[in-house]
């Protein structure tokens, strides 16, 4: 008798789930239109904020989509349709633009809102799966993200619907981020706390190491300098003279020394070392000098101030 494994029907229907939602996403993007450019021009134009509103499980999804007009150089925020209705309306300026999303088009908490919107004057984009509902009719501009069923066995649980909602919202943001040439320094300037940020705003003066820096003489025999090397913990000592910075040599370079049968014994560091090293400056920013290292391949770099005197290390992913 062979046994029913319970693993292979859930994943199947898992896999069910994703191939269908990934196909409504598809045809939703095939009957992407005029309308979705004059929405993406009219928010551009916008001089106040875009507001969303939404209700249940188009409430959550309208969140999001705030969160990401926000984090992405469109000011946005969320209004909850019944607290508009008693008091939050408050919030709305004449300048703002209204994004309303229900699927139905009939919900009734954003219908009762339609009067004042209308008598404020604020401009409407309405998310719908159904072009002729009542908040299609009473909108600016409408975003039809119709589907044909809901994933949900029953066809009831919003599930397709939801991710449809929020594929419009990623897809207005996206062509706004184009749009407005919002970059990745912009990115981080609204997420100073996230790791994006911290490094793209963060300078080499910040980060860089400043105690105990491995600095000797061109005359020092090589036998020193690999103690030198070994105590300061870095993989390398900066050869400096005058106070200038005059080269590096690091634990590859002694390697390479060694295979060549350099004498220990016999040579001086300044033998072996790399003339003219790569420099940077302390107010330069870190993603900078994290894309130099990888480029140049090295692991290291010496900071140095306007008069080539050693300010600091910084070591390739200091943060």
């Amino acid at each position: 008798m062979t046994k029913h494994n319970p693993d292979s029907s859930i994943l199947s229907i898992a896999k069910e789930s994703l191939t269908e939602q990934a196909k409504a996403l598809v045809r939703m993007a095939d009957e992407l239109g005029e309308e979705f450019e004059k929405a993406v021009q009219l928010i551009l134009q916008t001089k106040g904020r875009v507001v969303v509103c939404g209700m249940g499980k188009s409430g959550l999804v309208g969140k999001k989509m705030t969160a990401t007009f926000a984090s992405t150089g469109t000011p946005s925020f969320f209004m909850h349709p019944a607290e508009a209705f008693h008091g939050d309306l408050g919030m709305l300026a004449r300048e703002d633009l209204l994004i309303l999303i229900s699927y139905s088009g009939e919900t009734d908490e954003i219908l009762n809102l339609l009067p004042s919107i209308k008598h404020f004057g604020n401009k409407i984009i309405s998310i719908v799966g159904n072009n002729q509902s009542t908040m299609a009719k009473h909108s600016d501009i409408v975003l039809n993200v119709r589907v044909e069923r809901e994933v949900c066995p029953n066809n009831l649980a919003p599930t397709t619907s939801t991710l449809a909602t929020m594929g419009m919202g990623d897809a207005l943001a996206v062509a706004l981020i184009k749009e407005r040439g919002f970059q990745a320094e912009d990115f981080a300037r609204y997420h100073p706390g996230g790791s994006l940020g911290r490094r793209l705003l963060t300078r080499v003066k910040d980060v860089m190491h400043t105690r105990n820096l491995p600095i000797i003489h061109a005359d020092v025999p090589l036998k020193d300098a690999v103690l030198a090397i070994s105590e300061g913990r870095l993989g390398l000592v900066v050869i400096v003279e005058q106070q200038q910075v005059k080269g590096i040599v690091t634990d590859g370079d002694l390697r390479r020394a060694l295979v060549n049968r350099v004498d220990i014994n016999q040579a001086l560091i300044g033998d072996i070392m790399t003339e003219n090293p790569i420099t940077i400056t302390p107010d330069m920013m870190l993603a900078d000098a994290e894309n130099l290292m990888l480029e140049k391949k090295i692991k290291a770099l010496i900071v140095v101030d306007k008069n080539h005197q050693m300010s600091g290390i910084l070591e390739i992913f200091d943060r």
